[in-house]
């Protein structure tokens, strides 16, 4: 059965679901979108992904055509017209249609939203068993000076890049450093490190606040472990116990190996196995029903 796509006011089957070619989210990159996740029938910190949604929408002086609590029922109804139950949502608002021009002023009919609810699998199941293989790109991540990491932005070719590293690598991701080289966060993921059973990741200054990396960082404090946000470079990731990434569609990604130096003895470490079952036990018991 074909999925239905919302796209501008109304649900389409997906190979109908289109937008014009003089889009400027097309043309320049020029939106914002969320990866929000659902499990057994709920939607996994729907408010906070919307919230988050709006305030990137905010940053780059884009007004969505729906309020907060409009979006949310939007998403919820994505899923319920997919069927969905353990699945994957992508809300993605753009300018809209302008001209050949970049000035945002050109895209006089409004803002384009788009939401999508279908599935995702970024590693395959052994990974999270064994662990994943990663690289150190070249590449810097962007700095704040010239565009927040804090924007969930449609443009992403500075982590694309990084990524083409890791397939060339043969790596299942890569690691991006700031511009003083200390550590930021992997192309799409967040990156901790386990040290005498203190859960440790660097500041959301360099690399986006994400909401997985938050709900780590509670359930860590939660359950008696230290949480600590701080910088840190390569040497410390060698040194560390642990490493994993986070990210909504990822989860919790155990790291065993970075740059082909082994993490800890080149197995998930026990921390990072009970974070993964922390969060899976939590993403599987709250979040928002979606069938009333």
């Amino acid at each position: 059965m074909e999925s239905a796509i919302y796209v501008d006011g109304k649900f389409v089957p997906a190979s109908e679901a289109k937008i014009t070619v003089f889009d400027h989210g097309l043309l320049y990159g020029d939106g914002v979108f969320e990866g929000i996740r659902a499990y057994s029938k709920r939607v996994f910190k729907l408010e906070q992904h919307v919230k988050r949604l709006f305030i990137s929408a905010r940053a780059i002086d884009l007004k969505i055509p729906h309020t907060e609590e409009e979006f949310a029922e939007l998403i919820l109804e994505a899923c319920r017209r997919n069927n969905i139950v353990d699945g994957y949502i992508r809300p993605i608002v753009t300018r809209g249609p302008g001209d050949l021009g970049l000035d945002p002023r050109k895209c006089t009919r409004g803002a384009s939203v788009i939401i999508i609810a279908g599935t995702i699998t970024l590693y395959a199941k052994e990974k999270y068993e064994l662990g994943l293989k990663i690289v150190t790109s070249s590449y810097r991540r962007v700095p704040p000076q010239s565009l927040s990491p804090s924007i969930k932005s449609l443009n992403y070719l500075n982590q694309i890049m990084a990524r083409i590293e890791a397939n060339r690598a043969n790596a299942d991701e890569a690691l991006m450093l700031d511009i003083h080289g200390y550590v930021s966060e992997a192309t799409a993921d967040n990156f901790f490190i386990v040290q005498n059973r203190a859960v440790i990741t660097p500041y959301s200054s360099t690399n986006l606040p994400g909401i997985t990396r938050q709900t780590v960082l509670d359930l860590a404090e939660e359950h008696g472990l230290k949480a600590v946000e701080k910088p840190f470079s390569l040497f410390d990731i060698w040194a560390a116990d642990e490493a994993f990434i986070t990210g909504t569609a990822a989860e919790i990604g155990p790291v065993v190996d970075v740059d082909g130096r082994l993490i800890g003895d080149g197995k998930p470490g026990k921390v990072t196995k009970q974070i993964q079952a922390w969060y899976r036990k939590l993403a599987n018991s709250t979040g928002t029903p979606i069938y009333g």
